[in-house]
């Protein structure tokens, strides 16, 4: 464990093997089964999880009872009700496994710890935080002026093997697409290979 997450700090900053042993005391190991929650919609977030192993995602459910995906985590990413664990308040969406996973959990206090012992971890967050709204505009911008193959292909791209670990039907909702019109989508694309 923590092969991941010295992979994704590295890949942001640099620490020295003591800063990263002294990080690692922060977080709290988790395994997580298929379908199995970290956090319902309505609870407040009480960590912010990496994932050493496996894939998670965060959806939130509407009126009449369907599922939106938000966001996919897998292995070196991290995942979180970001609003709900930084202020404290009710989360909007339920993360939940969609495979067997191994994470690391940091609490709020921790993390907030961690940032003043080991300054270059705070660096390593505020570059996590910059991509993710960079990742968010890009999704916004998708959303609103992509076409339904537009978005599917270009997940398809950016992550080759979701097909083989995600459910359709999760794919469908974080395209914001229902399982039939996904489904004629792909075939669509198998005929024209």
């Amino acid at each position: 464990m923590y092969e991941q997450l010295a992979k994704s700090i590295g890949e942001k900053v640099t620490l020295s093997i003591e800063e990263f042993e002294l990080c690692k005391t922060f977080f709290i190991p988790k395994k997580l089964r298929k379908k199995q929650t970290l956090l319902l919609e309505g609870d407040v977030c009480s960590y912010n999880a990496f994932i050493e192993k496996g894939v998670l995602r965060s959806y939130s459910t509407d009126d009449k009872g369907n599922e939106h995906t938000m966001q996919f985590a897998f292995e070196g990413w991290w995942i979180s009700d970001l609003s709900s664990f930084l202020l404290g308040s009710t989360s909007t969406y339920t993360i939940e496994a969609i495979e067997d996973s191994e994470l690391l959990l940091l609490t709020y206090a921790a993390r907030e710890e961690l940032m003043d012992q080991v300054p270059v971890f705070e660096r390593y967050q505020r570059l996590l935080l910059q991509n993710a709204f960079i990742a968010l505009q890009g999704r916004v911008n998708s959303a609103l002026n992509a076409s339904a193959e537009e978005k599917y292909t270009k997940l398809m791209i950016s992550y080759p093997d979701i097909i083989a670990r995600v459910p359709q039907h999760i794919i469908a909702s974080y395209l914001g697409l229902t399982p039939e019109t996904l489904s004629r989508i792909r075939k669509q694309i198998n005929l024209r290979k």
